[in-house]
């Protein structure tokens, strides 16, 4: 169905797409009732069914964002479609004409939009009564409907622009909201590196000065002081390690998905735990926030089961339903009471799930070790 991809173009208002279509339907029923009937001749007919098919071909081609490229097809289109009265829809080209000045506007400019309309509405006075043999009153008629067709259409034209700003300015907010809430966590955990770490070397150094002290007195005490000196060192290496990987860069222009949590998952290979994440249901796009969210419960429920649980296997399980999607962090340590009441930096994330219309509990499992559920919603995202 790719091949289809234009039809469902997220920048073409549907209204034109719907108009569009029916217009050019109208257009080419007439054109089979008139060889039927024959009225007018082949070559009018030939001038014609090219005219149209030239219209048809360029609307997939036109571009609804600025960004897009193919500009050369705008102008094109409004030409074909303006043409189209003089090939024998002169009754029925208007919303066309219209469509073809809307996207001039989404294009370029409001401004050029409305010059155009202004041109052709005094082309239209001018060529109702020589080209069709009608009265200066018809053409005043012609040009009256027009103008009102043509308000509304520039109407929603700028109010589509004006939303199209809005998400855009919506989207640039949101990517600085994620910025600032990966930078707060980052922080928080750089903090508590800072503490874990800080403290072995503390350790460190006054086993060091203990064992320079006994040196020459007590030999077996000083090299005590220097095999626990050495443990010491190994576990505040490790505990770096895993600060690290804790730490690794979270990607903030492009969705996290499923890959990137078995990614983090993958990352706590060797590090004296057994990993397992797998993904169920059909998976879906998921909105910025929810993914972070994700990610980060994840990211806590490792850390705490290598640090804090003593467990041997962590299991990760990301369920896609209807509606929600669910991740479940579990693991076979000792499990923790203080977890559940929000330690190791689950309040701030439970907060960030409700504030999503999600949840996010903890607690022991039944079958011993500790376990992690966020539920969120899904929403659809639009591309």
């Amino acid at each position: 169905m790719a091949g289809f991809d234009w039809l469902r173009d997220a920048d073409r208002p549907f209204l034109f797409n719907l108009v569009f279509w029916a217009v050019t339907a109208v257009m080419a029923a007439g054109l089979v009732q008139a060889v039927l009937l024959g009225v007018g001749s082949v070559l009018e007919y030939v001038l014609f069914a090219a005219n149209l098919g030239l219209v048809v071909a360029l609307w997939p081609m036109l571009p609804w964002d600025r960004a897009e490229g193919r500009r050369w097809a705008a102008p094109l289109f409004l030409v074909a479609t303006t043409m189209l009265g003089i090939s024998g829809a002169y009754s029925t080209q208007l919303p066309l004409i219209l469509i073809a000045v809307a996207n001039l506007a989404f294009i370029y400019s409001m401004r050029a939009a409305t010059v155009i309309l202004s041109c052709l509405a005094v082309v239209m006075f001018a060529a109702v009564p020589l080209i069709f043999h009608k009265t200066v009153l018809d053409g005043l008629q012609e040009m009256g409907l027009g103008a009102v067709l043509a308000a509304f259409v520039l109407g929603m034209t700028s109010s589509t622009l004006a939303a199209r700003r809005s998400r855009e300015e919506a989207r640039g907010l949101l990517e600085r909201i994620r910025e600032l809430a990966v930078a707060e966590e980052r922080a928080r955990m750089a903090s508590e590196m800072h503490d874990s770490v800080g403290h072995h070397l503390t350790v460190i150094k006054m086993g060091l000065e203990n064992a320079e002290r006994f040196r020459e007195r007590r030999p077996d005490a000083a090299w005590e002081e220097v095999r626990q000196a050495k443990e010491l060192t190994v576990e505040a290496l490790a505990d770096a390690r895993r600060w690290v990987r804790a730490l690794r860069p979270l990607a903030l222009d492009g969705r996290v998905g499923s890959a990137a949590l078995e990614r983090l998952a993958a990352s706590f290979d060797g590090t004296g735990i057994s990993v397992r994440f797998e993904v169920r249901g059909e998976e879906r796009l998921l909105t910025p926030d929810v993914e972070l969210v994700l990610y980060r419960v994840l990211q806590e429920g490792l850390t705490n089961a290598l640090r804090h649980a003593g467990a041997e296997n962590v299991r990760g399980t990301l369920t896609f339903g209807h509606d929600r999607v669910v991740l479940v962090v579990s693991d076979d340590g000792k499990g923790r009471d203080d977890r559940s009441s929000g330690g190791f930096g689950l309040t701030s994330l439970a907060d960030r799930a409700r504030a999503l219309g999600g949840t996010l509990t903890g607690a022991n499992a039944t079958r011993g070790g500790f376990e992690l559920r966020a539920e969120l919603p899904l929403t659809e995202v639009v591309a």
